[in-house]
């Protein structure tokens, strides 16, 4: 008898484990590392959306959790996850500099963006018009650390390497049962997979392919993360992540010449060096229609529960949201509206 399963190890699945671990829950995890969105992931962590400077959805909160959080994590694991960064936006007129300073006077803002300009003294950068520097932002290495957490997982014997089939599910009252397991609960933390779910088919989980390069760039020489049109994010050793691209039709996650193409020139309109691009990835976000998480109990079977939904942010929202869930299950709290599964409810459930 377990008190849960978990399926799916992404950003979700890792920060609910961590739950279920810190309470001295006994878990046991089904991943069959089909969904690759925390693997592509940027993984930055920023307060800001730097496309209008307005503040991303309860970024404050978050922020707050991301120390404790990742620096658990590293400790746990033994590996360098949490890399401090600031985010430099490059401003690419007056327009855009008054709409800075004018971001910088808002309350809710001004102790995340710098009200001071930094002149462009990078060579291999075209950035006229100067940069506004982003505070308390960084990158968690999401590759690094879902395979530290799944060679941590398979060492406690919690990992089950192959995937969930759902008609194998038992569901009665009481717990519920899965081949040779007994579960009290089970948590579904499968990213776009989630769309194959016949008990969480019917919510409004849309997608969005995100694709990424790496570039080796010797001459750029940069120690911060450098927004544009395209993001470019340091890695070390001369190595740079630039991204990403958002496609709502191409459901694969298969690398494309489109959007390659798309981000080498957006990242030419202001790189001037050369560079090298040394790899090409993609991967499917889950998204929602109203850019919130998805996180509840199923409407029917009770022993069910969903936590979807991070979208491109789940660096920042796993660690808030999987706290919130946990203490809903166990606890009775009640779940934020704007993340509970059961606002779709009417609209988009139907038993049969």
């Amino acid at each position: 008898m377990k008190d849960y399963l978990v399926v799916g190890l992404g950003l979700a699945g890792i920060s609910f484990c961590e739950q279920l671990l810190k309470s001295g829950r006994s878990f046991v995890v089904f991943e069959n590392r089909s969904q690759r969105s925390s693997v592509v992931a940027g993984g930055l962590y920023n307060p800001v959306i730097l496309k209008r400077f307005t503040p991303a959805w309860n970024a404050k909160d978050q922020l707050a959790r991301i120390d404790g959080f990742y620096g658990k994590l590293q400790d746990k694991l033994k590996a360098k996850l949490d890399h401090k960064l600031p985010i430099y936006r490059r401003l690419i007129s007056v327009e855009e500099q008054n709409n800075w300073f004018a971001a910088t006077d808002n309350p809710i803002l001004s102790e995340f963006l710098s009200p001071d300009l930094i002149a462009n003294k990078n060579k291999c950068l075209e950035a006229q018009h100067h940069f506004g520097e982003v505070k308390h932002t960084g990158r968690v290495d999401t590759k690094v650390l879902l395979e530290n957490y799944r060679q941590f997982l398979q060492e406690k014997g919690f990992l089950e390497e192959k995937s969930f089939t759902y008609e194998l599910l038992q569901l009665d009252k009481g717990p519920i049962t899965y081949g040779r397991i007994q579960a009290k609960r089970v948590v579904f933390c499968e990213g776009y997979g989630l769309k194959q779910n016949p008990f969480f088919d019917y919510l409004p989980l849309n997608g969005t392919k995100g694709e990424l390069l790496t570039i080796k760039a010797p001459k750029l020489k940069l120690e911060q993360v450098v927004k544009s049109s395209v993001f470019i994010i340091p890695l070390g050793n001369d190595v740079y992540r630039i991204g990403a691209t958002y496609k709502w039709k191409d459901k694969t996650n298969v690398p494309t010449k489109d959007a390659k193409e798309e981000l080498l020139r957006k990242l030419r309109s202001f790189l001037s060096c050369e560079f090298e691009v040394i790899d090409h990835v993609a991967g499917i976000r889950p998204t929602v229609v109203d850019r919130r998480p998805m996180v509840g109990q199923h409407p029917i079977h009770e022993q069910l529960y969903v936590f979807n939904g991070l979208g491109s942010r789940g660096v920042m929202i796993a660690p808030t949201v999987s706290e919130q869930l946990f203490d809903h299950i166990e606890d009775g709290q009640e779940l934020d509206p704007e993340t509970d599964i059961k606002r779709f409810q009417q609209k988009y459930f139907r038993s049969s």
